[in-house]
């Protein structure tokens, strides 16, 4: 009798089980389907938008003759600053919160807060970048601004993965280094950081696209939308490429609706590029440490 109904219970647990599961591929196929309907209605608007002079010619009334060129350098500008930031900070305090740091309440409550700051709205980082950067430091509406602004909206998430990638390092290759002779920093420079670094460097490249795509920030600090020139400098004007984007698709011309699905095919085009290399310098590290 026991066995009989053990027999009976795997059974209603087995097809639970399966019930489960398709469940859960039907919600992933939701949402698979969803954004191929999206990617296709993009492509089928901007593909015909898309053209040599659409990179190079400047945003005009006219759509026949608008381009993304300034914020499309704009962006490369915002994004080359905000990782300049990003990486040293990111990865010195995570390294400084793994392995330096002792494991007191204000450590705890400096973790908490990085995590905490991980899962805030973007606009909230740009009214701050707006109060502090903007007017407290009068850095004005500049490339810097924004970069700054973008640094803090992305440093907590390369400070967890940098930590996460740090923690995965196995421990024994620590004590093989100090039992060489090696000190703590040299064992984090030659030893710990190269074997975390395809993980951290995968962190910081996926931290960028999420602030390549960012628009809210950049409309708090009042980027232009309308610009008609490039930014020579980190103090110079700008705009980027979701601030155009956003544009675009306010303005009732079906024209430009066409033109803001074009600058968002050239968008995915960068962060799949982006995701691309990450992809690829994690798989080149992986070999170098195996080997």
């Amino acid at each position: 009798m026991q066995h009989s109904k053990f027999d009976t219970n795997l059974t209603r647990r087995k097809r639970f089980g399966q019930i489960i599961y398709f469940l859960l591929l039907s919600c992933v196929l939701i949402g698979i389907v969803g954004l191929l309907i999206l990617l296709v209605r993009i492509l089928f608007d901007g593909v015909d938008w898309l053209s040599w002079h659409f990179l190079t010619n400047f945003p005009s009334r006219h759509p026949e003759i608008a381009g993304m060129k300034s914020a499309i350098f704009g962006t490369i500008w915002t994004i080359a600053l905000t990782g300049a930031f990003t990486v040293p900070i990111g990865i010195g305090a995570a390294i400084y919160l793994e392995e330096y740091s002792p494991k007191n309440l204000l450590t705890q409550i400096i973790e908490i807060n990085i995590s905490n700051l991980a899962g805030v709205p973007s606009i909230v980082y740009g009214l701050l970048g707006l109060a502090l950067f903007v007017q407290w430091m009068s850095i004005g509406r500049s490339v810097l601004a924004g970069a700054l602004t973008l640094a803090l909206l992305v440093l907590p998430i390369v400070i967890l993965a940098a930590r996460e990638a740090i923690r995965a390092v196995p421990d024994s290759y620590r004590q093989a280094s100090y039992a060489l002779g090696a000190t703590k920093w040299e064992t984090q420079k030659t030893v710990v950081l190269p074997s975390a670094m395809p993980s951290i460097l995968t962190g910081v490249i996926l931290a960028l696209s999420r602030a390549i795509g960012e628009a809210a920030p950049i409309i708090a600090i009042s980027a232009l939308v309308y610009l008609t020139f490039i930014p020579t400098n980190p103090l110079s004007r700008f705009t980027v490429m979701p601030i155009q984007i956003f544009n675009w698709v306010s303005r009732p011309q079906d024209e430009f609706r066409g033109l803001a699905a074009a600058g968002i095919i050239i968008l995915l085009l960068i962060l799949l590029g982006m995701n691309s290399f990450a992809i690829y310098l994690r798989n080149r590290y992986q070999k170098q440490s195996e080997e």
